[in-house]
């Protein structure tokens, strides 16, 4: 992968710029302070005594808004995963000032250097988190996971939990976890290999922050550890979502497959990447055939997250079955209620109708409100994040003007062409006309503007 150090601290000084143009949140107003710490201080009363399961939790190292805990045991041929998500429920007053500032932000926002929080961080990163200090106030899913990785759901509960120990994906050996964790995550990799699922995990940007000034960039790979973990939150969704879906109530996750043109698009990506993409496979299959540790695999897995139409939220509808493409499955999101507001909502509906009670009006009116308030902060993210890529790539080539690069034409329009350099993990644009998808061509990169994220190529004598 490539790796850029910023001496001169370009990176800082466009964080900064990116942080002032999409207006993300610096702190959270007085109000909403005050009333997450009186929040903080609440006992909970309604929750059942779990503090001798030996629940952990696997997160990133650095990581102290921790939203799921874990423990695994046997049940005949079956794994029972015992998932403990945080009770953010508990702490927050429908219409309160926390709620009314949590439905402005709509999910965490996450930069290199640092994120904008949900909830204040006295909850989020304190008494709502799952941290070991002490006792916390959870909603308890018990999920039942069959020897071919089928979900179901057994129940729900209020639960007060205390987590053993805060383990790391990147320090985490196996006799720290469960001794099922890994079979169990096994079991649910076979049962999407068996339903078509196809979820692209590329390797995340990470930047850590040098002795002197400035900062390190680099692509890191996603841990087996990591990748095993995301299967047993998979599990608690698809579970939840099942349960919802036949109680006629939810907010489901969905999204369609990649059009035709997009999967083009991305051939010829792989074309431009050097990658063997055989016509008759499909894009499912090829994206399991890809390897993130490998830096032309990975360049292609974030090309394939941005082909398709995007996720969305959509609540119940009678009649219809919520479709997650990437999933192969209904879907929802349940198990980040401190990163995710819909979470939230749907860890209550879910509460409620695996008790035996009507969800309440609150959550059902959430539910028809939520796709538009989840699209905006998606959108607003996926913004940030395609602002972040586009300075970092711009620092990957900063000093390189003059240079050439051999590059792939990907996609034309009436801007111009789309190219995806052969030897980088960088997409550009191509103001020149007649081009044609598919067509290797000769570029001069001609300037590099960290201040605007922007590079400019031009098409070199032999281009075309």
């Amino acid at each position: 992968m490539k790796t850029v150090v910023d001496s001169g601290n370009a990176l800082g000084a466009g964080l900064a710029l990116i942080r002032s143009e999409f207006q993300v949140p610096a702190a959270f107003p007085p109000d909403t302070v005050q009333a997450a710490e009186e929040a903080a201080r609440r006992v909970p009363t309604e929750h059942v005594d779990r503090t001798d399961l030996p629940f952990v939790t696997l997160d990133p190292a650095s990581s102290t808004d921790l939203d799921q805990a874990l423990w695994i045991e046997p049940s005949g041929g079956d794994l029972l995963l015992h998932y403990a998500i945080a009770d953010v429920g508990w702490f927050v007053d429908d219409g309160g000032a926390i709620d009314v500032e949590a439905w402005r932000r709509g999910e965490t926002l996450y930069l290199p250097d640092g994120k904008a929080s949900l909830y204040p961080p006295v909850l989020s990163e304190r008494a709502a988190s799952l941290l070991p200090q002490g006792p916390r106030p959870a909603i308890l899913l018990v999920v039942r996971v069959d020897g071919d990785g089928a979900v179901r759901l057994d129940s729900v509960e209020r639960a007060l939990i205390r987590s053993r120990a805060k383990l790391a994906y990147d320090s985490v050996g196996a006799a720290d976890l469960p001794k099922e964790f890994g079979e169990l995550a096994r079991r649910i990799r076979h049962a999407e290999a068996q339903r078509g699922s196809a979820r692209v995990d590329p390797p995340e940007q990470e930047v850590s922050a040098l002795a002197g000034s400035g900062f390190e960039l680099a692509f890191r790979p996603r841990l087996e550890s990591e990748a095993d973990n995301a299967s047993l939150s998979l599990a608690a969704n698809l579970a939840v979502a099942d349960a919802l879906q036949s109680h006629a109530t939810g907010l489901f996750r969905v999204m369609a497959e990649p059009d035709e043109r997009a999967v083009e698009r991305l051939r010829l990506s792989a074309q431009a990447l050097k990658v063997d993409w055989p016509a008759s496979m499909t894009l499912k299959d090829f994206e399991r055939s890809l390897t993130p540790g490998n830096a032309q695999h990975a360049a292609l897995m974030m090309a394939i997250r941005r082909a398709g139409p995007g996720a969305s939220y959509a609540p119940y509808r009678a009649g219809v079955t919520p479709w997650h493409a990437a999933m192969a499955a209904t879907y929802a999101h349940a198990t980040a209620p401190l990163r995710r507001l819909a979470d939230r909502y749907v860890l209550r509906a879910v509460l409620e109708v695996a008790n035996g009670r009507a969800v309440s009006p609150a959550v059902s009116e959430a539910f028809e409100k939520l796709p538009t308030f989840m699209a905006r902060a998606d959108t607003l993210a996926g913004k940030i994040e395609r602002a972040v890529v586009d300075l970092a790539e711009t620092l990957l080539l900063s000093g390189k003007e003059g240079e050439r690069f051999g590059a792939v034409v990907t996609d034309v329009d009436e801007r111009g062409a789309k190219v995806q350099l052969c030897d980088w993990p960088v997409t550009s644009r191509l103001a020149v006309p007649g081009l044609n998808p598919g067509s290797s061509v000769a570029l001069r990169l001609e300037n590099v503007d960290t201040a605007r994220r922007s590079l400019l190529f031009s098409l070199t004598s032999n281009g075309r």
